[in-house]
Formats: C-alpha cells, sequence, structure tokens
C-alpha cells in the first residue's frame, strides 16, 4: 500500500498541471468542447455570443476597430432601446464627469439649460464664464457635442457631456437666429452658487427669499443654514424657489422636506425588483407657524417635486407658479467592471397622498399644480412670479 501511494504521488503532480491548462484553454475556446459538455459547462450563452460578436468585428472588419467604443456603443444602444429618456449608459470618462457634478464640484463652462427636443436650450449664461467668453446667449440651442447628437437624450445625460475637467476642450453645435455654428470652449472651474438667499420685502413684512439651483450632496445644510439665519436676521416667512431645478439625490429632497416638516411621511418609493420604502422627516424643523411658500415652473422636476408635493400633501407650504414637470420614476447608478455605469430607472416614488406624478411610467406625467398660478413675463425687468409667491408668504 505504501509504495502504491509513493506511485501515485508523481503521477498527480504531472497530471494537475496539465489539466489546469487544458481547462484554461477550454473556458477561452468553448467552441471545441463536445455540444452536451459546452452547453452545461458554458451557462451564459448571450454573453458568449456577445464577446463572439466583439471578437469578429476586432478581428475581421476591413479597418481597425476599437473593442471599447465598440462596447460603448453597444451599452448605449441597449439602454437606448429601453425608450427610456431618463436611463442612460454612462461610459467611464462620463460617469466620473457626473459624479463631481452630484458631488456639487463643477468644472464646465458655465450656464444653466433645459431639455428641448433638439438638444439643450441655453437659459442662463454666468458672467466670465467659458460659455460668456465663447459668446453663448440665452435662447441658443446647443444640437451636438463634441460631434455626437444630443437631440432625445435627458439634460442630464447631455450636461455630463459637455461637463469635465477644467482645461479640458468641448466643442459645441449651436443654432441660433437660424444660424449654426460650431464653438470650442475650454472648461474651467465655475462659481455656481447652489444655494441664493436674501431678504425680501413684501407686504410691510421680511420674507426669506432661498434658491436651490440642484440637490446636490449637502445642498440641504447649505438651504437649512440660509432659512434659520434669515430667521433670526427677522425674517416672518420663507420662499423656497425650486424654479428651474431639475432634481438630483433623493436623500436630499428627503432632508431639504425635514427642514419644513418635523416627522412623517415624505415619500415612499416602489420598484420591480426593490422593496417599498418610506422615507420619513429626519427632524430639526422650523417652527410650524412660519408661513412657507414653494415657487416652482414646467421645469422643476424630481427632487423638486417630491420636496413641493410633500410639502403640499403635508399642509406645509403654499405652491405658487406653474404646473411642474411630471416625473414620477426614480434612477439608482449601478457601476459597471469597466469603470463605467447604468443609470436605469428602477421605480417610481408616491407622495403622501399616494399620488405619483408621472403617467404609471417614464412618460411626463401631471406633476404639482400650483395652488396659486404665477408665471415670470421675460419682456419685463420685473419677476412676477417671484412676486406673488412674496405676496403668499407675508
Amino acid at each position: 500500500m505504501r509504495r502504491r501511494r509513493r506511485s501515485i504521488v508523481p503521477v498527480l503532480v504531472i497530471l494537475l498541471p496539465v489539466l489546469l491548462v487544458t481547462g484554461i484553454w477550454l473556458g477561452g475556446h468553448p467552441d471545441n468542447l463536445p455540444d452536451p459538455v459546452r452547453d452545461t459547462l458554458v451557462a451564459d450563452s448571450e454573453g458568449r455570443v456577445f464577446e463572439e460578436a466583439l471578437d469578429t468585428l476586432e478581428r475581421d472588419y476591413y479597418r481597425e476597430v476599437d473593442r471599447t467604443d465598440l462596447l460603448n456603443r453597444a451599452l448605449e444602444q441597449a439602454v437606448g432601446s429601453l425608450d427610456d429618456r431618463f436611463s442612460h449608459y454612462f461610459a467611464p470618462r462620463d460617469y466620473s464627469d457626473f459624479q463631481a457634478a452630484t458631488e456639487g464640484r463643477f468644472e464646465g463652462v458655465g450656464m444653466t439649460v433645459e431639455e428641448v427636443d433638439r438638444g439643450l436650450r441655453v437659459l442662463t449664461v454666468y458672467d466670465g464664464s467659458p460659455a460668456d467668453r465663447g459668446g453663448l446667449e440665452p435662447g441658443a440651442v446647443i444640437t451636438h457635442v463634441n460631434g455626437r447628437s444630443i437631440a432625445g437624450q435627458s439634460s442630464e445625460e447631455s450636461t455630463t457631456r459637455i461637463k469635465g475637467r477644467a482645461g479640458t476642450p468641448v466643442r459645441l453645435t449651436v443654432r441660433s437666429d437660424g444660424e449654426v455654428r460650431e464653438l470650442t470652449l475650454r472648461r474651467a472651474e465655475v462659481e455656481i452658487p447652489v444655494v441664493k438667499a436674501e431678504l425680501r420685502r413684501s407686504g410691510g413684512r421680511e420674507i426669506a427669499h432661498v434658491h436651490l439651483a440642484g440637490f446636490t450632496s449637502g445642498a440641504h445644510g447649505e438651504v437649512g443654514e440660509a432659512v434659520r439665519r434669515l430667521l433670526k436676521e427677522g425674517a416672518d416667512g420663507v420662499v423656497l424657489d425650486l424654479r428651474d431645478n431639475g432634481g438630483g439625490l433623493l436623500n436630499e429632497a428627503v432632508m431639504v422636506s425635514s427642514i419644513f416638516i418635523p416627522d412623517g411621511e415624505i415619500v415612499t418609493t416602489r420598484g420591480r425588483s426593490r422593496p417599498e420604502q418610506v422615507y420619513e422627516a429626519t427632524g430639526g424643523a422650523i417652527d410650524e407657524d412660519v408661513p412657507v411658500v414653494v415657487l416652482v415652473n414646467d421645469r422643476s422636476a424630481s427632487a423638486s417635486e417630491i420636496v413641493t408635493g410633500a410639502l403640499q400633501d403635508r399642509d406645509r407650504a403654499t405652491v405658487v407658479g406653474t404646473r411642474t414637470f411630471g416625473k414620477g420614476v426614480f434612477q439608482e447608478i449601478e457601476p459597471l467592471a469597466n469603470g463605467g455605469a447604468l443609470d436605469i430607472t428602477v421605480g417610481e416614488y408616491f407622495l403622501p397622498s399616494g399620488r405619483n406624478l408621472g403617467r404609471g411610467g417614464v412618460e411626463r406625467g401631471a406633476g404639482v399644480s400650483p395652488d396659486v398660478e404665477a408665471e415670470d413675463d421675460p419682456k419685463t425687468p420685473r419677476d412676477e412670479a417671484l412676486l406673488a409667491a412674496l405676496r403668499e408668504a407675508a
């Protein structure tokens, strides 16, 4: 018995490396396996077909192709086939720019925009910014970024392509007054305040006017600090201005709502693969006797609508302005192994009353209807909508 064991050991020492190498080779060349064995061992047949197609294009196409570019374009097309304007694929470079934007770091060209059929319409150009120096003006429509059309893309995806590291160039195709031109702008660090706050007087009373540009990381802290500071300085009411605010992070929406709502439900989320989750106020709200007005327009969306709807449903604020955008779904970022990410719709959100502001899916819905309708007239120097909000808060 001892002699037999000694003879088996050398055989195993020889066979194990051979089996290992053979297994690795067959793993990379499953077509060489017999059909039953291949079908058993290679379970991910769709993934294998995709890899096989990429291999073929990379090896046999008549001109050289970039495999990484093929992969990125394939993923873009796959997400695009969902017919969901809110879901998209971020290539690795775009994903890093998106992360910087949601963290409140702004490196770009210095403008605010709205989504239109052809691309992005410029709303505001910040003084001294690359956009300002390049001659961009409000009303111009950006149709291409670096030669690629942005028609039909969400404003979030399109602006992510425009943003980027300071010092890098971006080429924009711009349509204005019937003319089309190309601008090459050099990105820079742009000072864009997330929160602007000041005391305004209306009806003989001091009102805190607090404008929030986006629900980026830490936005709730800036809003809370501004509101409490102006109340200490003598404000009798608050106007929370969410006009042109396209949204941002869900947790920031909950915490901004909590500045005004002391307890209870803010929003509920539900999804096919996500359990129902109820988000409640986090505490530390201002005095309930302080009048609050939320000022919105048709570009107030997503997180802005959560805050507006929660304060309206909980009878904590009067909503002034125009009907909001009407987005009733939320997205989550799912990082991928290549350094990119999927930003995909994973569920719907519901306000305390149970209403969903979308249309039971990814199409625009009813939005939040204002309690008091008011709209700014761009032809006058006054801000009629803000004046109406200040009167309601006085």
